[in-house]
């Protein structure tokens, strides 16, 4: 199957949908609570995911399309060909104005990502996997080489319920215990991508995610030569429990870090 045609797709659709949504930024918002009081969103989210649907069924016609807002399926499909669409990951951010939130797209077969394109319009990058390579802006991009933990820059990505802070709570934990420095910049497919650039050496969490807020990351990732597991080590799926990703280097570490929650969570 041509990734390439699928990157393109990807692209063009995320493109769309980031463009729709910049309109809005910094504008004025009717803004609503989801499940829970931090989960936001906007009319901008779902006008954005109509876009790039729009964009997918015009390549791809007929092929399903998993997305965050809406009446949109929520599994991606295990075998064959799928799409995955993030309108607005980092839609708090989007709300308050600070500009660190992308539109996503992810290609999947058999529940795989082949292709996918993150485009962050406020901070002029897009990222996009391609026949297995990832880029930033047209140029080619690889995970970090740092191999001291201690010089590690570490993200707990993602955002843990209140019945649930204790485990993050221990995440933190063991992120400054073991590495040199923390950041978070609450939007997960960003952070993905930061670690696929190599600004930063790892992004983790033992919360298990939405796909639209991973799998364009991840291969990513992947694709940037990086390593990207559950919190057990075991490879990761879109389905997994946590997330754990890294430049490879000193990934045990990292995982061992992350199990601090776990030991909470039993």
């Amino acid at each position: 199957m041509d990734t390439g045609t699928r990157a393109d797709a990807a692209l063009r659709a995320a493109e769309a949908g980031a463009e729709l949504a910049a309109e809005s930024f910094r504008g004025e918002l009717v803004v609503e609570t989801k499940s829970q009081k931090t989960d936001v969103v906007t009319q901008a989210d779902r006008d954005a995911q109509t876009r790039v649907t729009e964009a997918l069924r015009e390549a791809f016609p007929g092929e399903p399309i998993v997305g965050e807002e809406d009446e949109t399926p929520n599994t991606v499909p295990d075998d064959g060909p799928g799409w995955i669409v993030d309108p607005i990951d980092g839609t708090t951010n989007f709300v308050r104005g600070i500009q660190v939130w992308t539109t996503s797209v992810a290609a999947t077969i058999d529940g795989e990502p082949v292709a996918g394109a993150t485009v962050c319009p406020s901070l002029g990058d897009t990222f996009v996997l391609d026949s297995g390579t990832a880029f930033r802006n047209g140029e080619r991009i690889s995970v970090s080489d740092r191999t001291d933990p201690e010089a590690f820059l570490v993200v707990p990505t993602l955002w843990w319920e209140f019945d649930r802070r204790e485990e993050y709570a221990a995440t933190c934990r063991g992120i400054v215990e073991c590495f040199g420095d923390m950041r978070r910049f609450g939007s997960a497919q960003t952070e993905l991508a930061l670690c696929a650039n190599g600004a930063v050496d790892a992004v983790v969490t033992n919360v298990r995610g939405h796909p639209w807020d991973t799998v364009t990351g991840v291969g990513l990732i992947e694709a940037a030569g990086g390593t990207v597991t559950d919190v057990h080590g075991e490879p990761w799926r879109h389905d997994s429990r946590g997330l754990v990703a890294s430049n490879g280097a000193a990934h045990d570490v990292v995982v061992d870090a992350v199990s601090q929650a776990e030991t909470v969570a039993r």
